[in-house]
């Protein structure tokens, strides 16, 4: 699984002209599956999302958990995440997990930093959606298993 983390002071999600989720000072996570995914890469990537130390304190600009500083969490799924951009200039899509499986495990990773923190809003599983956002920094991680 990989997961593109960005600390905001606000992000939405708009689904056919529809806010359907925002949030305030926190993370906008992406999310990409990939075919040999499983529970195990789930449990790992949620407790790094909330234990990820890219907050500010007053001692040093990245010391603090989303946790710590009672952030919010905007989890969207994009399998673009998963491309293989090695050849050519058109994206090849054959290492992201099929959508069934890839729904399975996002939909696991929401209940999971559900269960873990109770500010946790979601985009929708396959949508077109408009993702806007005020990247806090920036500062910006990418995460993978």
């Amino acid at each position: 699984m990989k997961a593109l983390l960005q600390r905001v002071t606000e992000a939405a999600v708009t689904v056919d002209g529809e806010r359907i989720a925002s949030i305030g000072p926190g993370l906008l996570v992406f999310v990409g599956v990939q075919p040999g995914d499983g529970p195990e890469d789930v449990d790992w990537l949620a407790g790094k999302v909330l234990a990820l130390r890219i907050f500010p304190d007053a001692d040093k600009p990245m010391n603090r958990s989303v946790t710590d500083v009672g952030g919010e969490l905007l989890l969207v799924s994009q399998f673009t995440l998963a491309a293989d951009t090695r050849r050519g200039n058109r994206p090849g899509f054959s290492t992201a997990a099929p959508p069934e499986q890839a729904e399975r495990l996002y939909d696991a990773f929401v209940a999971e930093l559900r269960r873990r923190w109770d500010r946790v809003a979601t985009g929708r599983f396959g949508a077109d959606m408009q993702v806007s956002l005020i990247n806090d920094g920036p500062v910006t991680f990418l995460l993978e298993r």
